[in-house]
C-alpha cells in the first residue's frame, strides 16, 4: 500500500545496516509505524536524512509492507520547534512514552494533535511540568486508560478538595493517610482535570502519580528517559 504525504513525526531512530535507519514515527492517520529509509546515512542521501530529526513536522511517503514500511520520500511540514536543554530532554521522555505504550499501525489521530500541541506547549508555555502531567494525562486517555479525576474509587462521592488520595490502576483515586507513598490532594486531582496547573507541590505530587500509573502500564517496566532526567538533575 502507498502512503503520500502523510502528516508525521520522527519519534526515535537508530542505524540500520551499512546505510540506512530504522524509524519509528507517529504518522497521522496510520499511527505509529515502522519505517527502513535506507540509504539516509550515505553521501548520497545527507539531505534526506536532514529532514528525519525528533520534533520537525515532516510529510512523508511510504511504502507499506508488512509491519514495516519503506521510506519513498520525507518532506518538511512547517518550522521544527526548537527544544534546547532541559525541554529536548522532556520531548525525549514524551517520545519514549510514545513508542513503549502504542501498537504499530493502530490508528490513533487525537493522539497525533495531542502530540503536536505539546511540543508546542513544552517550547512557549512553562512550567514544563505541568505540559508534561497534561500529556501524560491526554496520552492514557488516548489509549483507553482515562484517568478517573472527579469521584472517589469506593464511595463514588465527589473528591474532596482537603483530602488526601492515592491513585490506584484500574480502580481510581482513595483515601488515604499523608505517610501513604504518592499521596496526592484531591484538590490536585481536581485541578489536572480541569486543564488547570496546581502549585509547586501539587505537581510534584501528580508526577509521581503519574509515573506509578505509567510504570503499571508497561508491566513494571522502568522507562530508560528517567534514568537520563535522574542522571541530568544528579549532575547539577
Amino acid at each position: 500500500m502507498l502512503i503520500e504525504q502523510q502528516p508525521a513525526f520522527v519519534l526515535h531512530l537508530r542505524p540500520y545496516r551499512e546505510t540506512s535507519l530504522l524509524l519509528e514515527c507517529l504518522t497521522r492517520d496510520h499511527g505509529r509505524v515502522g519505517v527502513v529509509a535506507r540509504g539516509v546515512r550515505s553521501q548520497r542521501g545527507r539531505l534526506q536524512r536532514a529532514q528525519l530529526e525528533p520534533f520537525q513536522p515532516v510529510l512523508l511517503d511510504l511504502q507499506m509492507r508488512g509491519e514495516l514500511a519503506s521510506l519513498r520520500s520525507a518532506e518538511p511540514a512547517g518550522a521544527p520547534v526548537r527544544l534546547p536543554g532541559d525541554v529536548g530532554l522532556a520531548g525525549l521522555y514524551v517520545n519514549e512514552l510514545v513508542v513503549r505504550l502504542t501498537e504499530r499501525q493502530d490508528p490513533l489521530p487525537e493522539l497525533y494533535a495531542i502530540y503536536a500541541q505539546t511540543l508546542l506547549r513544552m517550547a512557549q508555555e512553562p512550567p514544563l511540568a505541568w505540559q508534561l502531567r497534561r500529556f501524560e494525562r491526554d496520552l492514557l486517555a488516548a489509549l483507553g486508560y482515562a484517568l478517573q479525576l472527579d469521584e472517589e474509587a469506593d464511595s463514588g462521592e465527589a473528591l474532596h478538595a482537603e483530602a488526601l488520595y492515592v491513585y490506584r490502576a484500574e480502580h481510581g483515586p482513595v483515601r488515604c493517610r499523608a505517610s501513604e507513598p504518592h499521596a496526592v490532594r484531591g484538590s490536585d486531582l481536581q485541578l489536572l482535570q480541569q486543564d488547570r496547573a496546581p502549585d509547586a507541590q501539587g505537581l510534584h505530587a501528580l508526577r509521581g502519580m503519574m509515573r506509578e500509573l505509567i510504570r503499571f502500564h508497561l508491566g513494571g517496566v522502568e522507562l530508560r528517559a528517567w534514568r537520563v532526567l535522574r542522571g541530568a538533575i544528579t549532575r547539577r
